[in-house]
């Protein structure tokens, strides 16, 4: 049997709940983060993406906006927010990001992320000038913006709970909520890296507040820091409880860390290999998230490509100016945009079906005057 071959003995227990639809658990969870067969934890998270998914692998056509670099948290793991020694402060009015929108007319982005430092002193009437900026340049655009941590901030000063203060801002154009914010469950960690910052049980509070007034939500886990199995194992059942509860998860990111320009800079770089396990045991573990990506622009392309056979059914994006990390391919050069074009060439060279999406999975039919040249 192909199957005990590439597991042996010690995964097929979780081979045998896996084909049966069984739900894994903590001990299950444990195993696949520490076994050294990779190849195997691959193997089966394969299966679950093939049940859910088949060959297809989506995309989508968007455009990431970070609105300030100003932020109060001062999260060690974190290279983006102005400090001494490191980027310049800036905060762009809502003219400044029309300008920014107006860049990509060309391109039929079907989603707009924003995201920001968390910034004092911008009034409520700032996020939602800056939504309906966005939606008066591209009126049928879905707008993902604001993590928790930003909706805590906004609800503040705007005077409101988390419901009134959403459903203001969905009011203005705003669509769902990005994943950041958490980075991982562990109160252990929320006090040793960014104390400033809420914690799991306001992030949770937030994403009920967000089911309830009908805004669908992805989550991330920020991993490769100072975090260990357990907690990896931790962070992935609390959001797998949480999507019981609300429905409203669209997608999980695993997000490698990145220690450039962080006060964790002597830590080791994220691997190719600890990428491809978080993405195959969050498919295992999150057997209620309908969708895993895989983020290229941490991960690479080329990684990206296996991660495809490894539990990932979603690349991202073609991105466009995104600030927060960067991946270096050569001395000096910053490559953050992927068309269309390389995004299919991507995928099909991986061996999967590419498929646009828009920002809730929904396929996005091909436009008339766009070809694919298939050179792979």
């Amino acid at each position: 049997m192909i199957a005990e071959r590439i597991l042996g003995d010690e995964l097929m227990p979780i081979y045998e709940k896996v084909t049966a639809g069984v739900r894994l658990d903590e001990a299950d969870g444990r195993l696949l983060y520490k076994t050294p067969n990779l190849t195997g934890v691959g193997y089966l998270a394969n299966i679950v993406r093939e049940r859910l998914h088949g060959d297809r692998a989506y995309y989508v056509r968007n455009q990431h906006i970070n609105y300030t670099n100003l932020c109060n948290k001062l999260c060690k793991f974190c290279s983006f927010y102005a400090k001494k020694g490191g980027p310049a402060p800036y905060t762009l009015t809502p003219e400044q990001v029309k300008q920014r929108l107006r860049q990509y007319l060309h391109v039929p982005i079907t989603e707009v992320h924003i995201v920001g430092g968390i910034h004092p002193k911008l009034p409520f009437q700032y996020y939602l000038d800056l939504l309906h900026a966005v939606k008066e340049v591209r009126p049928g655009v879905h707008i993902k913006a604001f993590t928790a941590v930003e909706i805590v901030q906004i609800a503040e000063v705007a005077g409101m709970g988390y419901e009134d203060t959403l459903r203001a801002l969905k009011q203005a154009g705003l669509d769902s909520l990005p994943g950041g914010g958490l980075e991982i469950f562990s109160e252990r960690i929320h006090q040793e890296l960014f104390p400033r910052k809420i914690g799991g049980e306001e992030w949770s509070e937030v994403a009920r507040a967000a089911a309830r007034v009908g805004l669908s939500q992805y989550a991330t886990m920020l991993y490769g820091h100072i975090e260990s199995i357990e907690e990896r194992v931790e962070h992935l059942l609390r959001l797998r409880e949480l999507q019981d509860e609300t429905g409203h998860f669209l997608a999980l990111t695993p997000l490698s860390f990145h220690p450039e320009g962080t006060e964790l800079e002597h830590l080791s770089h994220p691997s190719g290999y600890d990428d491809l396990r978080n993405i195959a045991v969050s498919r295992l573990m999150l057997d209620n998230f309908p969708h895993i990506k895989s983020f290229w622009v941490m991960n690479t392309p080329a990684v990206t490509q296996v991660a495809l056979w490894y539990g990932a059914d979603d690349v991202d994006g073609t991105v466009h100016e995104y600030e927060i990390t960067y991946q270096d391919e050569a001395p000096g050069e910053r490559h953050q945009v992927l068309t269309r074009q390389q995004m299919i060439e991507m995928i099909l060279e991986a061996g999967r079906v590419p498929v646009e999406r828009d920002s809730h999975y929904n396929e996005v039919p091909p436009r008339p005057e766009e070809k694919v040249l298939v050179t792979v």
